[in-house]
């Protein structure tokens, strides 16, 4: 199945596929093992919310490009566009295995150990050698990052997604089961859930 196709569905139907798949860049492979989804005009936690604007452009498609921002001033963050071209839809890409180039991986993140070298977003970019200016970067085989599904798995949990005053119930975090590299879990302050999901 061509990459486009495969992440041309509902981003929340869609997220899921995005675990267990490999993301490479400048010398270093990731696994992914936690994801977001982000729903556009109908999520309030989504970039595109109100709409299509210079900064997030990208994420209205067409699917399997990156969307690169900035959070904090200093963090980069990487999603995975999905959906419908013109429709705002993508995946954050929370945390990550460095499975290839691990010493690379460690330069990039001094003082970091192996389990948290793309254990969070920003972290997951810096392992990466991601940056802001590869925002729109086609995802295909062959481009400087390179996203490659791997088989699907099956077992994985799903929970409302980190650090959210928008929509913060959705059950839209999407992790590989017990699996050491998933980050934290953090509601955003003030925000109270009828029950926290694990990790």
């Amino acid at each position: 199945m061509e990459l486009e196709e495969a992440l041309a569905g509902p981003v929340e139907q869609v997220a899921p596929r995005l675990l267990g798949a490999f993301l490479s860049h400048a010398g270093v492979t990731v696994r992914l093992t936690e994801v977001e989804a982000y729903a556009g005009a109908d999520d309030p936690g989504s970039h595109g919310y109100r709409g299509r604007t210079a900064r997030n452009a990208v994420m209205f498609g067409p699917p399997a490009r990156l969307y690169c921002y900035f959070t904090y001033g200093m963090h980069v963050c990487a999603n995975v566009v999905a959906g419908t071209e013109g429709i705002s839809s993508g995946m954050l890409l929370r945390a990550g295995e460095v499975v290839d180039g691990l010493d690379l991986a460690r330069s990039r993140r001094l003082g970091s150990t192996d389990r948290d070298l793309a254990r969070g977003p920003a972290r997951l970019c810096r392992a990466l050698d991601i940056s802001l200016d590869m925002n729109g970067t086609d995802l295909r085989p062959g481009d400087p990052v390179r996203l490659e599904l791997g088989a699907p798995v099956d077992d994985y949990s799903s929970g409302p997604r980190v650090g959210l005053r928008g929509a913060p119930e959705r059950p839209w975090r999407f992790w590989v089961t017990g699996d050491p590299t998933v980050s934290v879990y953090r509601p955003a302050k003030g925000v109270v859930l009828p029950s926290a999901p694990p990790i």
